[in-house]
């Protein structure tokens, strides 16, 4: 089919691809391929071996060509799709990619989420409100280029509701809104409906249990389990158990992920600048080019902390993401280059081998 008149007629006259998505600027990317022949499909989940795509004829199970595999492939992706075999022929430009340092000891990305617009960071008015670890989760948005959404729930087991709200507007100037509500209420989760609607992808985060599957369901009528935080030390249970794109009911996309115990941040310098603009910008006002915000004379970011104007705790935690970033970044740069070093000397290995068969004297009878 030619890449400027994607597929929109449907089985049942109930959705589009505009319904799952499809923009002008996903068309100018799709133009950018050889689409002839191709479909285009929204990937709404992805598994070891095989992705699930989805447009106006519905779902259908994905394979992938030898150069992709699923780590390379993210929930939320747009794909040209050979109708006849089903395989993925190419990943069309995202964009935006959220994207975290994976679990475990190997340093190599996870892909997350795909062309998503709006991302809901997700936390309760107890004890899982945490500004260190909302600071990720913005961090990952903003150097992303998606608008972030800070949702408190759990209102109704608390007194300080506002008091919530203003820490978390605290964080940053750079919030598209920070919305209190109890999940459980369809009238309060309707305040979201300022980032949903027709052609929309949203994305929840947050740790289990503080009511991301609960707003999903109210948002897609849908009934998947859920589970409340423990009393004792307000930490979840994970529900979710794979990242998931789903049609909500009045318009747009939503995409569940599993609840994050940890969230590795790589290759994310610039929406921390962003977030501590602030810090950036007294760092170009010290005396010295390589200060360390330490003790050195004349630094403008300790003159700051003297005066009151910038929390000591603050500039830690910028410290510490900082340096987190850093080290991921590198250790994946070494990875990268390990596993092409190692790629090579396997395929010249192979090329020696053949060689050598090929060269063989004839066996003597």
């Amino acid at each position: 089919m030619p890449a400027d008149t994607p597929r929109n007629e449907t089985v049942n006259d109930a959705v589009t691809l505009t319904d799952l998505g499809w923009s002008d600027a996903v068309a100018v990317a799709c133009a950018g391929e050889d689409a002839e022949g191709l479909i285009p499909m929204r990937v709404v989940s992805v598994q070891r071996a095989i992705a699930t795509g989805l447009d106006a004829a519905g779902e259908r199970p994905l394979g992938f060509p030898p150069e992709l595999r699923a780590g390379g492939l993210a929930v939320g992706d747009w794909v040209l799709v050979d109708p006849d075999t089903g395989r993925i022929a190419k990943v069309l430009e995202r964009q935006s990619l959220l994207s975290r340092r994976a679990a475990g000891v190997e340093a190599k990305p996870q892909l997350l989420a795909a062309n998503v617009d709006t991302l809901f960071i997700t936390t309760s008015c107890n004890a899982d409100f945490n500004p260190a670890r909302l600071e990720r989760y913005l961090v990952l948005a903003l150097d992303a280029g998606v608008a972030p959404v800070i949702i408190l729930t759990k209102t109704d087991q608390t007194d300080d509701v506002q008091d919530y709200v203003a820490q978390a507007r605290a964080l940053s100037d750079k919030l598209a809104g920070v919305i209190a509500l109890n999940a459980k209420d369809p009238l309060q989760v309707a305040k979201l409906s300022d980032w949903c609607g027709t052609g929309k992808t949203v994305a929840f985060v947050g740790s289990s249990g503080v009511g991301k599957s609960t707003l999903i369901n109210a948002l897609t009528g849908s009934g998947q389990a859920t589970a409340d935080m423990r009393q004792d030390d307000a930490k979840g249970r994970h529900t979710t158990t794979a990242r998931s794109l789903h049609l909500m009911q009045n318009g747009g996309l939503v995409i569940d992920m599993p609840g994050m115990r940890e969230l590795g941040l790589h290759d994310v310098a610039g929406g921390i600048d962003e977030l501590f603009d602030d810090i950036t910008a007294l760092t170009s006002q010290c005396k010295f080019r390589d200060c360390s915000h330490r003790a050195e004379p004349g630094c403008a970011v300790q003159a700051a902390i003297a005066a009151g104007q910038l929390d000591a705790a603050r500039l830690e935690r910028w410290r510490k993401l900082k340096s987190e970033d850093s080290l991921n970044t590198t250790s994946m740069t070494v990875s990268r280059r390990r596993a092409r070093a190692l790629s090579r000397a396997h395929a010249a290995e192979q090329t020696a081998n053949r060689n050598a068969k090929g060269n063989k004297p004839p066996r003597k009878t």
